[in-house]
């Protein structure tokens, strides 16, 4: 894999890495809220803050599987493509469902890789 598309997926998997920390660590914090838009007082409601620690498991497993795609396989590149296929599959979908801004910000590394992967 070229040293452009491991970079992307590493930032990428920062990104994630990120909302993790966010979604799990942070649950009901003030930052958390205003990066998803919400209320801190609806963050702890056990139902939402237990939704949320559980999509922040699922986002960490996409950064890691990303950093075993750009480090560990032999088959960087066809895996990194497939999880990306999936963050743009999922960015897509919340941005039809919850805010279109969720495309570019969620998806936006991995159309960029996508892109690229195909070029280079």
């Amino acid at each position: 894999m070229s040293l452009i598309l491991q970079l992307i997926s590493i930032i990428t998997a920062l990104l994630f890495a990120y909302i993790f920390y966010l979604e799990t660590i942070k649950t009901d914090s003030q930052k958390t809220a205003d990066t998803f838009g919400m209320k801190v007082e609806d963050l702890k409601q056990k139902s939402l803050n237990n939704s949320f620690k559980n999509q922040g498991v699922y986002n960490l497993l996409i950064a890691l599987g990303l950093l075993y795609a750009a480090f560990v396989t032999s088959n960087q590149v066809e895996i990194s493509r497939l999880i990306h296929f999936y963050i743009l599959g999922v960015a897509a979908y919340g941005g039809l469902t919850v805010n279109p801004s969720i495309l570019a910000k969620q998806g936006g590394l991995s159309i960029l890789f996508l892109i690229l992967s195909f070029v280079l």
